[in-house]
């Protein structure tokens, strides 16, 4: 496995970097964000303009990753092409966080949405060995997101014993979605502050905060579209005080405001994470 230095700090906060924000990006003060995501799938192999940004980016703050079509619960075989050109990318830019979904999304075919694995021993034993072959395929250890999801497939297990077991057989860390969390936590009606208590802390690199849609009292849809909840701020804020403050990324992906609304929701997890750890969370 690699060592790689370029690690965002233990108390940072993040923005997912969108094309549509890459102006803003640029033209942001130091210190308005100490590091950015992005999804590879979307940056492998792109030059020109857009990737002359990515390099000033990248060389600016560190950079962290987040894949979208590795489909880590599918059948068919994992692609090692792309394996090998990520590997690259993530070499390239220093990239010390790389994470995928805990869920499938091809099937003969791209999807083009995260497919909910059934959750079964079995499924455990087939995605924690893919996950094993995607590290040593990058030569590095990688975290899985848990993921939103509106059907279940087949749950002989619950969803945090399924968790829970696929992290310990594939040896891999965890990014944490509170959103997440709270959307499965009110659709499928189990209690989040009880499925946050059991996740492993040892295992969390890092967080995951973002918006979602109040479609009914009961069904929330996890968009990235909309300012976080009061309710997910409360999570995020019991995730630190249970499991520690980590790395946490603000997700959004559509319906951007302007830069300086982000940043004061940057301003609030950098609060959150000041309030769970005082002494290391002093920023300028």
């Amino acid at each position: 496995m690699v060592s790689l230095n370029r690690s965002p700090a233990p108390v940072s906060a993040g923005l997912g970097l969108r094309r549509a924000l890459l102006d803003q990006l640029l033209a942001a003060a130091p210190g308005d964000f100490d590091f950015l995501e992005c999804a590879p799938d979307n940056w492998i192999g792109v030059g020109g303009r857009l990737g002359e940004a990515l390099e000033r980016l990248s060389a600016r703050v560190p950079l962290t990753c987040h894949g979208l079509s590795l489909s880590l619960g599918g059948v068919e075989p994992l692609d090692d092409t792309f394996l090998a050109r990520t590997r690259r990318f993530l070499d390239r830019h220093q990239v010390a966080l790389y994470s995928e979904h805990l869920s499938y999304c091809a099937d003969d075919g791209h999807l083009y949405d995260l497919m909910p694995i059934p959750f079964t021993e079995e499924a455990v034993h087939h995605v924690a060995a893919r996950i094993r072959q995607v590290q040593d395929a990058l030569g590095r250890r990688i975290a899985v997101e848990n993921v939103s999801y509106y059907a279940a497939p087949y749950q002989a297990m619950d969803e945090v014993d399924f968790v829970n077991a696929v992290l310990d057989e594939a040896d891999c860390d965890l990014l944490l979605d509170v959103n997440n969390i709270y959307v499965n936590a009110i659709n499928h009606r189990y209690d989040a502050r009880a499925f946050l208590a059991r996740m492993p802390s040892r295992r969390i690199a890092s967080y995951h905060v973002a918006g979602h849609y109040d479609e009914a009292d009961d069904l929330k849809i996890d968009t990235h579209g909309a300012d976080v909840k009061e309710d997910v701020w409360t999570l995020l804020a019991e995730a630190y005080r249970l499991h520690g403050v980590r790395p946490t990324l603000l997700e959004r992906d559509f319906n951007f405001p302007p830069l300086a609304t982000l940043l004061a929701e940057l301003g609030r997890v950098r609060a959150l994470q000041a309030q769970a750890s005082p002494r290391e969370s002093a920023h300028g």
